[in-house]
């Protein structure tokens, strides 16, 4: 399929080197001087567009987003296939969704999970917005790129799937890395406790894939001193952007309030340009005072 790729970031560039390496013609475009493998690049984004069956994007932002459809939508073929994989806040996604349905263009908003690591190995979760015959063209294209597409419901599912699932992420790491620096207090074998929590009651992905500790459970950014797989930062943004739309639909999330003011403060305290896994060295080194103001 001729696929344009606009944002070849560290996620986008590992994704279209993917489509690529499946046989798949992929023109690309960033503002940054890269290089992809098997990507031939383009001038602008208008070049990304013209004459592709499918464009994917990965971008920072909504904003950035409803920019650059608008920019692109018109040099779109009539029918051709826009899948939009960034993670941006819900407005955006059905706006850009508006912008493409009026140019006569097929949209999906397909944000991701599984982080730079995921977009290497081509085992990405996609959580898929938007119509049935739009999910059915772009499936070709994300089973390259990912192992799991759940198709969530029309135009804007993806985005609220996603910042579902990465509140509840950024809860559960924060609990995850609470207990084990609860656990050093109380002199327990970071080992011994790994296999607790990780075959107990307390077992989720923040223990058992990506456990905070160095050294224990499977390899993760803690054992490359927290360089990021997921940045903090990121983390930061879902959990703004799960925010904003909680007060949208007037939905109680006390946790997720309260994750969001803490990575604020871990990001604000030496925290920024580390792993979100990093919460715990944080943590420990915080003593007894969890508060966050």
């Amino acid at each position: 399929m001729k696929t344009g790729f606009i944002g070849l970031g560290n996620m986008g560039a590992p994704m279209a080197a993917n489509l690529a390496r499946a046989g798949h013609e992929v023109h690309g475009f960033d503002t940054a001087d890269v290089n992809v493998e098997g990507v031939t690049l383009v001038a602008d984004a208008a070049a990304a567009v013209r004459g592709m069956e499918a464009v994917i994007t990965m971008l920072p932002d909504g904003r950035v987003l409803e920019s650059v459809y608008a920019e692109i939508v018109a040099h779109g073929d009539p029918g051709a296939l826009l899948l939009d994989c960034s993670t941006v806040d819900i407005e955006s996604a059905r706006a850009a969704h508006r912008l493409a349905g009026v140019a006569g263009l097929l949209t999906i908003d397909a944000p991701v999970s599984g982080g730079i690591g995921g977009a290497r190995a081509g085992t990405l979760t996609f959580m898929v917005g938007g119509s049935a015959a739009a999910f059915e063209r772009a499936t070709p294209l994300l089973d390259v790129m990912g192992k799991r597409i759940v198709h969530c419901g029309e135009g804007g599912s993806g985005q609220a799937a996603k910042i579902c699932n990465n509140m509840l992420l950024g809860i559960s790491m924060i609990g995850t890395c609470e207990a084990f620096a609860l656990g050093e207090r109380l002199g327990l074998d970071p080992a011994r406790l790994f296999e607790v929590l990780s075959t107990s009651s307390g077992s989720c992905w923040s223990v058992n894939t990506y456990c905070p500790v160095p050294g224990v459970g499977p390899q993760s950014p803690a054992d490359n001193g927290y360089e990021p797989g997921f940045a903090a930062e990121l983390m930061l943004k879902d959990l703004g952007l799960s925010q904003t739309a909680a007060r949208q639909v007037e939905a109680h999330t006390p946790m997720g309030e309260k994750a969001l003011a803490l990575y604020r403060k871990f990001i604000n305290e030496g925290g920024a340009g580390k792993d979100f896994s990093a919460m715990l060295p944080a943590l420990l080194a915080q003593g007894g005072d969890s508060s966050d103001d």
